[in-house]
């Protein structure tokens, strides 16, 4: 999955110019025509670590589970272990 969403994020990057040139000149024909995983609606945030689509932290770029496994630990200055 995750493999799959770099590609993702490559296509996006090589449309992006295309993509807002079509959608100025308003032709929905030529946008159509385009690679449907090029859309950047299609990518999705996902965990750094584990590629966990749910929970994802965004100040982090991690999974709520991974966070609370890494604040448990230590490894993320400024968290304290409340009552969880």
């Amino acid at each position: 999955m995750k493999a799959r969403e770099v590609k993702r994020l490559k296509l996006v990057e090589r449309y992006a110019a295309k993509r807002a040139a079509l959608k100025e000149a308003g032709d929905q024909e030529g946008l159509a025509k385009l690679p449907r995983n090029s859309n950047p609606i299609r990518l999705h945030n996902r965990c750094k670590l584990t590629g966990r689509p749910k929970g994802y932290m965004r100040q982090f770029g991690i999974s709520r589970i991974q966070f609370r496994e890494m604040a448990s630990q230590g490894l993320i200055p400024g968290v304290k272990k409340a009552s969880w």
